[in-house]
């Protein structure tokens, strides 16, 4: 039986690779549907990412691609292409990009699964009940911090957890628990950083007569919002803006950047390339 197949790799560039990748899935019936790559100048890696469809079985596509991975010193993932990438999405009080990714779940325009929310405030445990998702109530001070970061990584480890969306928790991450999710977990965040930091920032950002409402998602890393950016958005306003409907736009534009960047990692369209991100859309 014929299934579909994603390949995504990053090596040390150098002549064959292409070739060498298309003849392994040549020689398994394989039929290239998407292709993509990439040669960064900068840093000397190849970058590529490969949809096929296959007869061959996973065995056989894995053992005659490590074969080639192992001689050009690649970094490879094979995946079924579609596969619905468990998820656990992480929530404070705001609403707007959770309930974006619940929807677009549902609606099928979201390749993820998710299999829990859990929050440090049980304001949006209705929400996650409405969707027909669980919710793990996990409240943060900065005494039992320690306690409820690994708390949250045995969830994710419990859950059979691939991806960490941050969808507006205001927490950080400590460095230990952002290493361990290293690549797998996703940020959103207002684009005035580090202009307006703290609460309000779209008040702070009406004061200061701001023409550009932004935002940015990102991998998380223990540099606080300084992760690899995945994608970003940006709508431009002026002086007749309310603090309340800059707001309402920030809130738009990140929830809107926040799903390309899951859906992406999902799809399997992003490769780390040191302190940036490879994306092939």
């Amino acid at each position: 039986m014929t299934a579909s197949w994603v390949l995504s790799l990053s090596c040390p560039d150098r002549p064959g690779i292409v070739h060498a990748v298309s003849g392994v899935l040549a020689d398994h019936d394989g039929n290239i549907t998407e292709s993509q790559q990439f040669g960064d100048a900068d840093t000397g890696l190849f970058f590529m990412r490969v949809e096929f469809a296959s007869a061959a079985d996973r065995a056989e596509l894995e053992t005659a691609l490590g074969v080639v991975a192992a001689r050009f010193e690649m970094t490879w993932k094979l995946d079924v292409a579609g596969r619905r990438m468990r998820t656990l999405v992480l929530v404070s009080k705001a609403e707007h990009c959770i309930n974006d990714l619940l929807f677009r779940e549902r609606a099928g325009t979201l390749p993820v699964d998710i299999v829990g929310v859990a929050g440090n405030h049980t304001t949006l445990e209705d929400l996650a009940a409405f969707y027909g998702k669980p919710f793990h109530h996990i409240p943060v001070t900065r005494e039992t911090k320690p306690a409820a970061e690994a708390e949250l990584l045995a969830l994710v480890e419990r859950l059979d957890v691939e991806l960490v969306v941050l969808a507006r928790y205001m927490q950080i991450l400590s460095p230990a628990l952002s290493e361990a999710l290293r690549g797998r977990a996703i940020n959103i965040h207002h684009s005035f950083l580090p202009s307006f930091k703290g609460a309000r920032p779209y008040f702070q950002a009406h004061d200061r007569g701001v023409k550009l409402i932004g935002a940015t998602a990102h991998y998380v890393t223990s540099d606080l919002d300084e992760g690899p950016i995945i994608e970003q958005d940006v709508e431009r306003v002026d002086h007749t803006f309310t603090p309340e409907s800059l707001t309402a736009i920030g809130a738009d534009v990140e929830r809107r950047a926040l799903a390309r960047a899951v859906r992406w990692h999902a799809e399997h369209r992003i490769l780390l390339d040191g302190h940036r991100t490879i994306v092939f859309r």
